[in-house]
């Protein structure tokens, strides 16, 4: 009976210590007030539309931001990875992870901010904890992994392609690419460990070479990420699909056009044979 017990109390201290590394602290973020104020208009804004399918509520949030300027690398803060939010500026990630933050907090029927900072949190760390630099979910491919197994999208649509079975290693290789691996180099091995776990995976994806399938799969809402055919990179761009007629565009926040927009021409655009991607793969939200 004592060992049972005495092995409750350490489930339950680490289930508590899971708690509160998930918990959010003010002080432990990176915003400015408009940021606070931007996040807290939308989410009452579209309140009223909690009740839409998560895809037609992603849409209308993501298109809320058309015209936002574009800025890149905004989470690099340090090895001890603060929660940044920045809303007045946007990279293709994290106008894709702020969207998808603010509609299920939408969802939720929240409208405070601290709500939001929980969805986000949990959306770009590792189980939704973060624990410094090596816990945010550094490459896509395994983002869309990992909010799968959290139940936040799903990647099953992705069934219906091809495995690849690249070697995800760049972050290891290029570490003076990333500040916190040029000032950190003892982190290398934890992310070449990682880089293993995910290329040992692989990812299932849709090529450029077969498009009708690719549309076979598709639908309006979906988050997509554009798979990389350069070595040890799974994804060059994130961005979610707009359905118009029968085609379909991308809203997202390209370095290339400096803001949020919608492309002027469909997702073929960004699958043509001299492109540097590959393909797609799909992340459908749910809730």
């Amino acid at each position: 009976m004592a060992s049972k017990i005495k092995t409750l109390l350490f489930l339950l201290i680490g289930l508590n210590s899971q708690y509160a590394k998930s918990q959010i602290n003010l002080n432990d973020c990176i915003y400015q007030p408009v940021d606070k104020r931007i996040a807290e208009e939308k989410l009452n804004a579209f309140s009223s539309e909690a009740d839409l399918p998560i895809a037609d509520l992603l849409v209308k949030i993501g298109e809320s931001f058309l015209g936002t300027p574009y800025i890149a690398a905004t989470l690099e803060n340090g090895l001890q990875e603060k929660l940044v939010i920045n809303l007045r500026e946007l990279d293709c990630t994290t106008f894709v992870e702020s969207t998808l933050a603010l509609a299920r907090t939408v969802k939720l029927k929240k409208n405070d901010f601290e709500s939001f900072l929980k969805e986000l949190q949990n959306l770009r760390y590792r189980d939704g904890i973060r624990n410094q630099y090596p816990s945010r979910l550094h490459y896509f491919c395994e983002w869309i992994e990992n909010n799968n197994k959290k139940g936040i999208i799903s990647r099953k649509a992705n069934e219906n392609g091809v495995k690849s079975d690249k070697a995800i290693n760049y972050m290891s290789t290029h570490p003076s690419d990333y500040p916190v691996l040029k000032e950190h180099p003892e982190l290398i091995p934890t992310i070449a460990q990682q880089e293993k776990e995910i290329s040992a995976k692989g990812f299932m994806y849709f090529p450029k070479n077969n498009i009708a399938n690719l549309y076979r799969n598709l639908q309006h809402g979906d988050i997509i990420a554009l798979t990389s055919s350069i070595d040890g990179v799974d994804v060059n761009h994130v961005g979610i699909i707009v359905k118009k007629g029968n085609e379909f565009y991308l809203l997202h926040a390209p370095l290339s056009g400096k803001k949020v927009l919608v492309s002027e021409g469909p997702i073929t655009d960004f699958l043509k044979l001299q492109s540097k991607n590959s393909g797609i793969m799909i992340a459908r939200p749910v809730f």
